[in-house]
This record gives structure tokens, C-alpha cells and sequence, in this order.
């Protein structure tokens, strides 16, 4: 389940998500509703994601980080031209 602040994290994980993904939060506001969400529910699977980069993807890990999401790796990615002839 997608979620933009803490409480939304919290509410996700107590109906039952198995994965609650954290975006676009500061670092940390981040850590701080990851620790939240792994206090009151460790098993669920906390996912960061939204404006990471490589630059900044050190401020994004932590230990109550499970996943991190990078757009960045996608979206910026250059096309290749190729063709095949058989």
C-alpha cells in the first residue's frame, strides 16, 4: 500500500498490508514512520520510494528500510537503437 505519511503507514499495515510503501518523505520523516510502522508491526515490509537517487539513496537506508524503490533507474534510462534480421 502506497503511503504519504506515517499515520497512513500505520492504518495500512493494521488492515493487513504485507508491504507498506513510504513516498516521497524526507529521510527523516522517513525513518522515523519506518521505525513507527516496524515497532507496532515487524513483519511487514517497508518500502521506500519517490525522488531517490543515487546521490541520495545513503540518506534513505536504515535499518527499518526493507526495499528502495529508484525510479530514476527506469525513467532516465537511455534507448538503445537496435534492429534484428533473421
Amino acid at each position: 500500500v502506497e503511503c504519504s505519511s506515517a499515520a497512513e503507514a500505520l492504518a495500512a499495515a493494521g488492515a493487513g498490508a504485507d508491504i507498506v510503501l513510504l513516498d516521497n518523505l524526507a529521510p527523516q520523516e522517513l525513518h522515523a514512520a519506518a521505525a513507527q510502522v516496524k515497532a507496532a508491526h515487524p513483519r511487514v515490509t517497508v518500502e521506500a520510494s519517490g525522488g531517490i537517487v543515487l546521490g541520495t539513496l545513503p540518506q534513505f537506508l536504515g535499518p527499518h528500510i526493507d526495499v528502495v524503490s529508484m525510479g530514476c533507474l527506469t525513467h532516465s534510462a537511455p534507448a538503445l537503437d537496435f534492429a534484428l534480421r533473421v
